[in-house]
């Protein structure tokens, strides 16, 4: 699935290098990885900035074939990926989690975060997917507190067998997803949102408190509330026992 794979030391977004590379029309398949990002960006604008050698940053070119409200699952299947490589190599597999819709959670503390971007192009749109990962910040240099690196939870650190790792998972969610236009079934089975007592705050007026029910088909989030079972596609999602 993979056609090239650049590494390189340094560079300002791994995701906006490689939206540069759809706009200009490039095909699928490519990955970028960087170790050290200095202006990246996170969901809702938000900054996301990797000192040099203590986190990886990886962005791939995607042209899925479902069609885009299912796009939604992009962001949510890389996480599954991600999560795959982290029980793998973890000394305790139960502390690995997923938080929808784009965090990858180690007892309870978020070690990577996501982002899907849809670049339009004549030939067709491109999905640019990116991927931050903690590898050994440490406490005084984290940028929450809700916020944790693998060296801190003693996962062992080797940012290429890592990578190569969430790669292997990432083409195999991928293509079952493409297959199938939804994994559902799996994502419900490790989301710590499911199940959880959860506080959504959808604008800053807007806020949505209940319990997690499931993903659907697009990938949107089922909450059993007052008032029934609401969907949401975006909103920032809070673990009650995280407050």
């Amino acid at each position: 699935m993979w056609t090239s794979i650049d590494v390189v030391g340094s560079t300002g977004s791994t995701n906006a290098d490689m939206a540069a590379l759809a706009r200009a029309g490039a095909p699928a398949g490519q990955v970028l990885v960087a170790g050290e990002q200095t202006a990246g960006r996170g969901r809702l604008k938000r900054s996301w900035v990797s000192p040099d050698g203590s986190s990886v940053s990886i962005s791939m070119l995607l042209q899925p074939v479902p069609e885009f409200p299912r796009w939604g699952w992009l962001s949510l299947l890389t996480g599954m990926a991600m999560a795959t490589a982290l029980t793998e190599i973890g000394p305790d597999p139960s502390l690995v989690q997923l938080k929808w819709p784009n965090d990858v959670l180690i007892d309870g503390g978020k070690v990577c975060g996501i982002l899907s971007e849809r670049v339009e192009h004549p030939t067709g749109a491109r999905a640019v997917v990116g991927v931050g990962l903690n590898l050994e910040l440490q406490r005084e240099d984290l940028p929450v507190p809700t916020a944790t690196s693998l060296s801190l939870e003693g996962f062992p650190v080797d940012r290429d067998h890592i990578v190569a790792g969430f790669l292997r998972h990432m083409e195999r969610y991928y293509s079952l997803w493409q297959q199938s236009g939804s994994l559902a079934d799996e994502y419900r089975h490790r989301c710590n949102s499911v199940g959880a007592e959860l506080t959504i705050t959808v604008a800053p007026d807007v806020v949505v408190r209940g319990r997690g029910h499931g993903v659907d088909e697009f990938g949107r989030l089922q909450v059993a509330t007052a008032s029934g079972i609401q969907m949401f596609a975006v909103g920032d999602v809070v673990h009650a026992r995280m407050h």
